[in-house]
């Protein structure tokens, strides 16, 4: 099967497949909330046939959303939910997965899935920066850190590094080999990232090891250790989002969100929630804006035609 149809056949077959279970260092953290936030809408709608996938929201009230379909990034205003087009994508075979949003908002980094592309897009007039060629086979999603935009790959061992310079400036791209307890499936492995609370290291979504585990990589070696969470797996494991000490990790076919309480060193973890919403429609990833957790739903349960409905979804915070 090519890269695309298999990539997106697992996230189909874990529909049925997966049974039910349960700081300034990072790159998502919470703002303030915004005075008359409850009068926002819980709720909006995204382009018909858009095919979203991954969500970043900065330092203002706007969420920027992936495209499957074309790699398109669309703009919406969380006060209003109203939006348009910021960057129209490079076309078919090269999707926009997970991306970021850097600090002063100027820069998108974009995970290109089966391209195999790291993009860079200036977040203002939404023109393409730069394309780095990994050489991977699903660049899936992205984390930003102090020196680095660390991206995983679905179907290979690695991570890949993008080096940012003293001003965020982006350099060259390091392929970092995982190795230590990590287990690569057959199909499907890596998905979301983030790091730990006390910045140390990160985290990493596998989804094959353990029915479903979340592995803490050193970031200097790419050795990955087994974070302690109890009982609970992240079979869907998706997009990751920590504020603070809690984790919340999308487990998309399941519409749920799992949250965590981490030690600092991001090594254990405890289970302290678990939301879900009737208005889930399998989201993928999450970004959070005052009280409210945001969560673009990809409907992977669906064909996707030219007229098919996608939607953003708000709901609070634990």
């Amino acid at each position: 099967m090519a890269p695309t149809e298999r990539s997106f056949a697992r996230r189909r077959l874990l529909t049925t497949a997966a049974a039910l279970s349960g700081a300034a260092l990072l790159g998502g953290t919470a703002h303030a909330a915004e005075t008359g936030q409850h009068r926002w809408p819980a709720q909006f709608p995204l382009p018909d046939g858009f095919q979203p996938e991954g969500i970043t929201i900065g330092t203002k009230p706007f969420g920027y959303f992936g495209s499957l379909a074309n790699g398109d990034i669309y703009r919406a205003s969380l006060a209003t939910g109203r939006g348009s087009v910021l960057s129209k994508g490079p076309g078919a075979g090269h999707p926009s997965v997970g991306l970021k949003i850097d600090q002063h908002c100027r820069r998108l980094f974009v995970a290109g899935g089966v391209s195999g592309e790291i993009r860079t897009i200036d977040a203002r007039s939404g023109e393409l920066e730069k394309v780095y060629a990994t050489g991977g086979t699903f660049v899936n999603d992205v984390i930003l850190t102090p020196g680095a935009a660390w991206f995983t790959d679905s179907f290979k061992p690695v991570l890949y590094k993008l080096l940012l310079g003293p001003h965020g400036t982006p350099g060259a791209v390091e392929t970092v080999p995982l190795s230590g307890d990590w287990a690569q499936g057959a199909d499907f492995t890596a998905n979301g990232i983030e790091r730990t609370p006390d910045g140390s290291a990160l985290l990493v979504v596998n989804a094959f090891a353990n029915g479903g585990s979340l592995m803490r990589v050193d970031p200097r070696t790419g050795v990955a250790r087994t974070v302690d969470l109890g009982a609970a797996r992240l079979p869907n494991g998706d997009g990751l989002l920590l504020l603070g000490r809690i984790l919340y990790a999308v487990q998309q076919q399941q519409n749920a969100v799992d949250v965590f309480r981490l030690n600092a060193a991001g090594t254990k973890g405890t289970a302290i929630a678990r939301i879900t919403d009737s208005r889930f429609r399998i989201p993928t990833t999450v970004a959070a804006w005052g009280k409210r957790l945001y969560l673009p739903n990809a409907r992977f349960d669906v064909e996707p035609t030219p007229q098919t409905e996608y939607d953003v979804v708000a709901v609070d915070q634990v």
